[in-house]
């Protein structure tokens, strides 16, 4: 599908995939055994302009849009998923809400550099009592004078550890609920009362850091709060529609490899005397992956497209996170049978990707969920809704 890319397009994707071919590939083995993010890498991101790949340049971005941004995390999965994680939560949406409902003063303080990679940013949303039910968020603030006092904490920010720049969700009004009793902070993780209390050690994408944030009589200046007092909910839910996608830009990196690899792998493993690649079981699986990766990328572009061209996507942001985290995981579950014993092995990159592509599955949404998302709206252009 390359010819639908315009010629700036497929400059920037030669741009991207040479940098991922030469400081993500050669590290993405390293990071997961080591579980380290790679700060040397973001860093470079920001240097050469693309962790403001889809903001404006306004705001030292580089204002290559949604399309753009999706280039960049599907080269990104293909080498390396804790390094899109790590992108996407940055860009997707810890920078994304500000993007999206911020000021011009809020933008030209905390979007700029964040675009140009001097800051690293987070999203506070999940608490342990409030993932899939978002709007249970118990995290409180309180207004006093000039600023808002938080307290509460949020469990498994991605990026938590090293923030800079963390865009929160907090109960302003509990009588009012998701629906204007929540509001949206920037908060900045050296201002006195905001702690990182633990990380976590996961399975896969361990090249992250997702941690658990504390916050006591965190003071917030009331300048700081993003969007409009109540309306927290809409903003956060706004940029979860764009982070879902861009995950699904990852997801279809991840098919891709797995696809690459097996393919490589059919052309030179020999069983019974011939090549695997001449048994229609594996022409078969081969054909699958090759069929749903083809679906995706369809999917991604044109929901890409929508984006840039300013119509409504929430339902195929929620289709982009289902299909694509579902096809990354039955690709690389099929990579991994291809390649047999070898597919089990640390010594070769499938086994990692096996493990990196369950959590795409959760975060951002459970598939549940957003099973829940596209039928919702479907059903309500029927004139029925249904409750969550």
């Amino acid at each position: 599908m390359d010819f639908t890319f315009s010629r700036e397009a497929k400059a920037l994707r030669r741009m991207v995939r040479t940098f991922v071919e030469k400081e993500v590939a050669p590290i993405a083995a390293e990071i997961d055994r080591e579980h380290r993010v790679p700060m040397e890498v973001m860093r470079k991101l920001g240097e050469i302009g693309l962790l403001g790949v889809c903001f404006p340049q306004e705001y030292g971005g580089m204002g290559a849009g949604e399309e753009g941004y999706c280039i960049l995390m599907e080269e990104l999965g293909r080498a390396c998923t804790s390094t899109a994680t790590n992108v996407g939560a940055h860009i997707g949406i810890g920078a994304m809400a500000i993007h999206l409902d911020g000021t011009d003063e809020q933008k030209r303080k905390y979007l700029t550099p964040l675009a140009r990679g001097e800051q690293f940013a987070a999203f506070g949303l999940t608490e342990s009592n409030a993932g899939s039910d978002a709007a249970n968020i118990s995290t409180r603030a309180v207004r006093d004078g000039d600023n808002w006092v938080v307290n509460g904490g949020k469990v498994y920010i991605t990026n938590g550890g090293y923030a800079d720049v963390v865009t929160l969700m907090a109960v302003t009004d509990p009588a009012l609920g998701a629906r204007g009793g929540v509001t949206a902070f920037i908060v900045q993780s050296d201002w006195t009362g905001f702690e990182v209390a633990r990380e976590e050690d996961k399975m896969g994408i361990r090249g992250t850091s997702t941690a658990e944030l504390v916050f006591d009589d965190l003071r917030v200046p009331h300048e700081n709060v993003l969007g409009k007092v109540g309306e927290g909910f809409v903003t956060f839910m706004k940029s979860l529609d764009m982070g879902r996608l861009t995950l699904g830009a990852a997801c279809l990196g991840g098919a891709q490899a797995a696809l690459d690899w097996s393919v490589e792998w059919a052309k030179t493993r020999e069983q019974f005397g011939t090549q695997l690649a001449q048994k229609q079981s594996i022409q078969w699986m081969i054909a699958d992956i090759a069929t749903e990766l083809e679906a995706l990328r369809s999917l991604v572009y044109r929901v890409a497209w929508m984006v840039d061209t300013g119509q409504p996507f929430t339902e195929l942001a929620a289709m982009c996170k289902l299909y694509g985290s579902e096809v990354a995981s039955r690709a690389v579950d099929l990579a991994v049978q291809i390649h047999g014993g070898l597919g089990y092995s640390r010594d070769y990159p499938i086994e990692r990707a096996f493990r990196d592509a369950r959590i795409a599955e959760i975060f951002e949404g459970t598939n549940e969920i957003q099973r829940i998302v596209i039928a919702s709206r479907i059903f309500r252009e029927h004139g029925v809704r249904i409750s969550p």
